[in-house]
Order: C-alpha cells, then structure tokens, then sequence
C-alpha cells in the first residue's frame, strides 16, 4: 500500500496538533516535531494502529533535528510512497514590545523557530527526496503579518515575511528538477491559538495593536485550529497546490 508521509513541526498544540489529529488515516504517516509531545494523540494513533513518530526537539538547534530527518526519510522506500511532505508550522511571537526593548536572545529565538527551523528542514527533506518518484509538498504557515508590518513584532513579521520570500526562491530553484517540490507559503488568517490569547495579554503600552486582537476575539471572527487545518489540507490535496507560491487560506 502506498504511503503517504507528512512531518509538521510545532506539532504538539495549536494548528500543528489538529494537522496530526486529521492524519491520523490509514496509509498515513506523521512525525510531529515539537519541544514536548501530545501524549492524547500518541494514544490516539496506537488504538487505530496508525503511524505517528513524536520528536521532543527544540526547533532553536535545527542543524541536529536536520540531520535526525536525513536519517529518518534515509529509511523508507521511495518506491512505495505516494506523497512526501513537510509542513513548517512552527513558529513563536516572542516578547511583544517595540525592538529595542526585546532582549536580543528573544529576537534570536524567534527567528530560528520561525525562520531558520523552516530553512534548514526544508533543505534537509528537499535533499533526501530529491530522486523520490513520489508528490513532493513543502508548505509553508506564514502570516498575514509577514506581508503587513506591525508595531511590536518586528522579530515574529520578518520570521513571517522570510517564509513567503524563502517560498519565492525554493520554487525557482526546483523548477528545472526532473520532479520539482511543489512549494506555497499561506497566510491561514486569524487563528484562535494559544498565540492570539498572548496578543491579548500583553502590554498595551509596549503592543499598540493589542486592542485590535482583542476586539478580533471579541466579534467571533478567529477560527478554530481545526478549521484551519482542514482548509490546509485542503490546499495541499489540491492539484494546483504549488502553481501560487505565496498565498492566503482568506483568498
């Protein structure tokens, strides 16, 4: 039986938990890779007798969880998988405050969870599945504030506006491969995380924005993580999934 593989990072809450939660399918298989594992799904999975793999890993020292995907995507068949994906999901907001107050270990974090992780994952996959006969997807959760700045989150909009030029690129260099990556970075719209409620907490003084977000959760306009997932998914099963590069779940 064909397989089809999907690794998602920041996989333990949020949009990356309900992604796992709607692979959970036979002819699936999932690794999540987050700082700490969902023991609900792992149980979930063995009942079904599905395939989920759960990596504890900081997505800060990417260099070593690369290294770890090499080794993983090393072992299976190519031959027999259908569909290979990775979905860079990971992502943290940081300290919410205008750049020169936010400590520059913060600043760092950020951008190696939200940015670095991305790059140096995608690169990884993108090596070890070159000659792979099967779809190759690499999908991008980027944000609609990669694409509109705001005051507050310089670290988290460039982590974000990264991912959708690093989409750019990525296709233009798989364009000329016998079976190019398809490649999209999306923009999910607002999602109602454990992310939006760390917007609304903060400091109204250092976030400006923050009354906008409140007022997001205060209108009933954020999503559910699981409707969210199910529009990505969507996307991805798609086959036009690819020909936009840089897009938005809203569009």
């Amino acid at each position: 039986m064909a397989q089809n593989i999907t690794i998602i990072t920041g996989s333990s809450r949020g949009v990356g938990a309900a992604l796992v939660e709607q692979l959970l399918q036979p002819g699936q298989v999932v690794l999540g890779i987050a700082r700490q594992a969902h023991p609900g799904l792992q149980a979930r999975a063995d009942a079904a007798g599905m395939r989920l793999e759960q990596w504890q890993a900081d997505l800060a020292e990417s260099a070593a969880v690369a290294q770890r995907l090499r080794v993983w995507l090393a072992g299976f068949d190519p031959g027999l998988v259908h569909q290979v994906t990775l979905i860079n999901n990971a992502a943290q907001v940081g300290r919410l405050a205008c750049l020169e107050q936010v400590p520059p270990a913060d600043v760092a974090a950020v951008l190696r969870v939200g940015l670095e992780a991305a790059l140096v994952l995608t690169a990884a996959f993108l090596e070890m599945t070159d000659a792979w006969p099967a779809r190759r997807c690499v999908l991008n959760v980027s944000s609609g504030l990669g694409r509109r700045p705001m005051a507050g989150s310089a670290a988290y909009c460039a982590a974000k506006a990264g991912l959708d030029h690093f989409s750019r690129c990525i296709a233009l260099e798989q364009a000329d491969h016998v079976n190019p990556a398809h490649v999209v970075s999306l923009a999910p719209g607002v999602i109602d995380t454990d992310m939006q409620a760390e917007l609304r907490a903060a400091d109204p003084q250092a976030f400006p924005e923050r009354a906008r977000f409140v007022k997001l959760q205060h209108d009933g306009v954020l999503i559910s993580p699981q409707a969210c997932a199910r529009a990505l998914l969507a996307r991805l099963a798609d086959p036009s999934f690819g020909h936009e590069v840089v897009g938005d779940l809203r569009a």
